[in-house]
């Protein structure tokens, strides 16, 4: 299904309710509507071009991913003169994160301007950062950089990146916790398994053991999750010793 020529044109009120919430979260009137439109359309739409290409968010999210790690970097670079390579690419990852990324989107309810045939309520957190990441791309498509470092800045840099608090946070408890175990030569295991009980989504539960004492036990929606959060656990349970080594 195309949309009609005109759509983006018109003047009813939903397209000027979108164009004024637009506005206010840029700081900046868009010149091409259109493609902040493009910007929120989920693949579910089913949306396409006059050329039969599908229209969705999602090259948009693969632009936008890039121009936020480029601008990120130049500011990392600038603040921070004395850091090396390994240094800058861990600090641009924190800033970066996914789930850095999906506060960024919740905190601006980009979430409520998403077209979709799916039920908002049954989207992952994941939603909010990839629409983030399409906003982007969409202002530099829009703007060009200019406007899109001035965006990233206000929205993301000052509010929120902080180089100081940032060194001392977390990535991942897990990568952590492994690389203390290897280094003090102990012997760890994630043990993971199906937990569903009477959730009506499928759950795992893990449990992490050190040297085969049960450090610290979690479940989630995801394998992945469950590791982290036992992970983020045992960390607390053994930081005064990770903290002496």
């Amino acid at each position: 299904m195309n949309f009609p020529s005109n759509i983006f044109n018109s003047h009813s009120k939903e397209d000027g309710d979108f164009f004024l919430g637009i506005t206010n979260i840029l700081g900046f009137k868009p010149k091409d509507i259109k493609i902040y439109k493009k910007a929120f359309l989920h693949r579910s739409a089913n949306k396409k071009d006059k050329n039969g290409n599908p229209m969705n968010y999602e090259r948009l999210e693969f632009l936008g991913d890039a121009m936020l790690g480029t601008i990120i970097s130049k500011h990392i670079y600038k603040e921070v003169p004395a850091g090396d390579e390994g240094y800058l690419t861990k600090m641009r990852s924190k800033i970066v994160s996914r789930k850095h990324l999906n506060e960024l989107g919740k905190d601006l309810n980009l979430i409520h301007y998403v077209e979709s045939r799916i039920p908002k309520s049954h989207f992952g957190d994941n939603i909010h950062g990839n629409v983030f990441e399409a906003l982007v791309g969409a202002i530099y498509l829009d703007r060009g950089y200019k406007y899109c470092e001035k965006f990233i800045d206000d929205r993301v840099i000052e509010p929120y990146v902080d180089i100081e608090q940032l060194e001392g946070k977390v990535i991942s408890y897990k990568s952590l916790l492994i690389e203390w175990c290897q280094k003090q030569k102990k012997d760890f295991r994630y043990n993971i398994y199906e937990d569903t009980g009477k959730d009506p989504l499928k759950h795992f539960a893990v449990k992490f053991s050190i040297n085969g004492k049960v450090m610290a036990k979690a479940r989630a929606t995801s394998k992945k999750k469950a590791e982290e959060k036992a992970s983020k656990r045992a960390f607390f349970a053994l930081q005064h010793k990770i903290e002496k080594s």
